[in-house]
């Protein structure tokens, strides 16, 4: 309703489809006017003669602007110097009467020039918001497009990775550009999806859905089955959210490529607020951590990533023995960390 009266207001002064439907409408408001003085006569004491005609003039001036106005304050002036000005039925003119039409203008003056400046400065008004509105879209848009050319990008060079790998004889070697192209494919699809130029957060608990599921279905496993849960309508930051979900894609990987490596099984992500500290947990029922293991101390180059951004978000990140049989991979986050 607000928004509604707000277009209103911005379209005053009215424009008629002819000019002349504002003079005959001001006309017949002064005829409404010159009605209710009349059958407020016996209610008012001596004297107010324009009592009745000052809304006419401010409605008219509001609704049609400054021209419209002036024709309503001269109509209803004479109106009520005829009818209601001692003595009654004629023009006369004498100090009395010469004072109180002076004030009558100045009034009438005073009301039509504040309407006019206050629709003035509405117009502007309605301008700078329209002007912000077009800047604000050009803004998101020119912001959507650099962040497509970025994420192409990304699977450009990723792509290049995984052809240059079928020219490698080394086995290590192309191991690892196989894993550079895939985790910058996944930044780029995680960095497309998640970055906004308004910074209003994202609903986290789709985007892992969509993420794990991706990162199952890259893997070439149909045999895994990915659960994810997160208090409803939470958001988190695009800075948050980005190192959140690498992490997150990391943990599922590792899961399915050492806790999974030959038969199926489940995952099960959970997201945890409590007072604003964040817990996240990516459990398998896999085959376990092997003996005298050591985080940051294996090959994982994916567990040392999730490790450097855990500390960059002022978090800790862990994994830890599960009493069912697999691992927890554990994210915690301080509150105000995100």
């Amino acid at each position: 309703m607000q928004r509604t009266n707000e277009r209103f207001v911005e379209r005053l002064p009215l424009v008629l489809p002819h000019p002349a439907y504002a003079y005959l409408i001001s006309a017949l408001l002064c005829g409404v006017a010159f009605g209710l003085r009349l059958l407020a006569e016996s209610f008012l004491p001596i004297g107010y003669p324009f009592v009745a005609f000052f809304p006419v003039i401010i409605l008219t001036a509001f609704l049609f602007g400054v021209r419209p106005g002036t024709f309503a304050a001269i109509l209803c002036g004479l109106v009520s110097w005829y009818a209601f000005i001692p003595p009654r039925m004629a023009f006369t003119m004498n100090p009395g009467v010469a004072l109180a039409l002076c004030f009558y203008g100045f009034v009438a003056a005073v009301d039509i020039a504040l309407i006019h400046f206050l629709q003035r400065a509405n117009v502007n008004l309605a301008l700078e918001r329209e002007r912000s509105r077009a800047l604000a879209e050009n803004r998101e848009l020119l912001f959507h497009e650099l962040q497509h050319r970025v994420s192409n990008n990304l699977q450009v060079v990723a792509a290049m990775l995984a052809l240059r790998k079928n020219h490698v004889d080394h086995e290590q070697a192309r191991a690892a550009l196989d894993d550079a192209a895939g985790r910058l494919a996944l930044i780029g699809r995680i960095s497309r999806t998640l970055y906004d130029p308004a910074d209003e957060g994202q609903d986290i608990q789709g985007f892992l859905t969509r993420l794990t599921q991706d990162v199952v279905t890259a893997s070439g496993r149909d045999d895994i089955s990915v659960s994810v849960e997160a208090p409803p309508g939470l958001t988190l930051q695009s800075r948050v959210a980005v190192p959140l979900a690498i992490i997150v894609a990391e943990a599922v990987s590792n899961a399915i490529e050492h806790g999974l490596p030959d038969r199926g099984g489940s995952i099960a992500v959970t997201l945890e607020d409590s007072s604003g500290a964040l817990s996240l947990k990516i459990a398998d029922d896999g085959a376990g951590l092997a003996p005298g293991f050591e985080l940051g101390h294996g090959p994982s180059i994916g567990l040392k990533i999730a490790t450097a951004l855990a500390a960059q978000l002022k978090g800790r990140f862990a994994l830890d023995h599960r009493p069912e049989g697999g691992v927890i991979a554990r994210l915690d986050l301080p509150a105000g960390a995100h």
